[in-house]
């Protein structure tokens, strides 16, 4: 996996993070109507930052959250595409033609208190919960939900607490 793989496709990356009950942290998107509103903290990858803390980085800011211990990530990147009417505003799409990511999952250490959705100036959510992570393909954009179900079966045996 190198930064040359999928050159038109924007590196990001993505976190997963569970609780001690094995249930995972769902963001719901600021200003986006339902039903597929809800989502795993994600972000772009600086110029030269590394990938992991690229995800601490982007949890911070849409979370609050730093108080965390890696339980793995996956290997090689996971791609979608974005649709026309992504592709078509360009404050969306930014010139790129989807996303390539590498997901982390980590165990949340803190407690809820922490969780702070305007630690950011940028806020992404505006509501959160926690939730089952083979719910969270149906919760997602139907376009990024290839990439959700890898991710479920990558980090499926961290939900069990």
């Amino acid at each position: 996996m190198t930064e040359l793989d999928y050159p038109k496709h924007r590196p990001n990356v993505g976190v997963v993070l569970f609780n001690g009950e094995g249930r995972v942290w769902l963001g719901r998107r600021h200003k986006q109507p339902p039903p597929y509103n809800w989502q795993f903290p994600q972000g772009g990858v600086d110029e030269g930052e590394d990938l992991e803390t690229a995800a601490r980085r982007e949890l911070a800011e849409e979370t609050g959250v730093t108080s965390i211990a890696l339980l793995g990530r996956t290997e090689g990147w996971l791609t979608y595409d974005f649709p026309p009417e992504v592709l078509a505003d360009p404050k969306h799409s930014r010139g790129w033609l989807g996303q390539k990511q590498v997901w982390f999952a980590y165990r949340f250490t803190g407690d809820d208190a922490e969780i702070d959705l305007e630690a950011d100036k940028h806020v992404e959510f505006d509501a959160w919960k926690w939730g089952r992570l083979d719910e969270t393909p149906e919760l997602i954009v139907p376009f990024k939900r290839g990439v959700y179900e890898a991710v479920v079966a990558a980090f499926e045996g961290f939900a069990r607490g």
